[in-house]
């Protein structure tokens, strides 16, 4: 029988490695897994042999060959009806024990109700067996792979209900004052959430900004010591030298400008005219 010395590994003919970084859970994709096939396991991986739904072994690092109970008539029936291969008798799932990043970004609003986008990174890893069993029982595999992208999907209303608690209760401008709080209750719930699957929660980063560009820079300018009016004046006065108008300064230091005296308005914008007729 061909099947019997079957390697099974997640590395293609070519060798290139199935189970990349975007990549949590490979279902092996073959249905020829049988008594005395050989189960390679890299030192980055787990591996969870089933038996009809039952699971039968969780698999560490190393090369094990697959054998089944003891029931002499499966043999028989193996080769009288399907030619020595079993559909599913067996399958193996691979768990990806290396360091994952879940990425996760999504829109909170402050206190006034002011957009604020945050994206948070997150890494993650699958640390025992028994985790690696946690996670073959509670996630479900659609397919052949779980992919981060869909664990992402998983962990957003976890991640957005924890920032937002904290956000909507914060005013706009004080949001980054608040970023340790948001880390620390981002990085207990997610971990509290991601042990159900066995996964482990290594580290959390956190960004939290406003969505409107006018904003980003209106808190830049308050973040100099300018009050509220004057942050306003400087901002519509960089808006106005972009566009070339030479009543700019003007605007910043809150000074009238005069037409047909440039003279006088360069005074002004230099603080050193009373704003009278010469």
């Amino acid at each position: 029988m061909a099947g019997i010395r079957q390697v099974i590994s997640t590395l293609t003919e070519d060798g290139k490695e199935l189970l990349g970084p975007e990549v949590l859970v490979y279902h092996y994709p073959d249905n020829s897994i049988m008594n005395g096939s050989l189960l390679t396991v890299e030192s980055n991986h787990f591996a969870v042999l089933k038996s009809r739904g039952a699971i039968m072994d969780v698999y560490d690092t190393g090369q094990y060959a697959i054998k089944t109970p003891d029931r002499p008539l499966i043999g028989t029936f193996q080769q009288a009806f399907f030619g020595g291969n079993s559909p599913w008798q067996y399958e193996v799932i691979y768990i990806n024990r290396a360091k994952l990043i879940l990425e996760v970004a999504g829109i909170a609003y402050s206190r006034e109700m002011a957009e604020m986008g945050y994206h948070v990174s997150c890494y993650i890893h699958v640390d025992t067996k028994d985790d690696a069993l946690k996670l073959v029982q509670h996630m479900p595999i659609a397919g052949h792979h779980v992919t981060m992208k869909e664990v992402n999907s998983y962990a957003a209303p976890v991640i957005e209900q924890s920032i937002n608690k904290i956000v909507q209760l914060t005013e706009l401008e004080r949001v980054n004052e608040k970023m340790p709080d948001i880390i620390e209750l981002v990085k207990g719930h997610l971990q509290e959430f991601l042990a159900v699957y066995g996964m482990m929660l290594n580290d959390v980063k956190a960004l939290v900004f406003p969505k409107d560009e006018r904003m980003k820079e209106l808190i830049s300018l308050r973040a100099f010591g300018l009050s509220e009016l004057d942050a306003v004046r400087y901002y519509t006065a960089m808006l106005m030298a972009q566009q070339g108008i030479v009543s700019a300064p003007n605007m910043a230091v809150g000074k009238p400008y005069y037409v047909g005296n440039p003279q006088m308005s360069m005074d002004v914008a230099e603080g050193g005219a009373s704003g009278q007729t010469k």
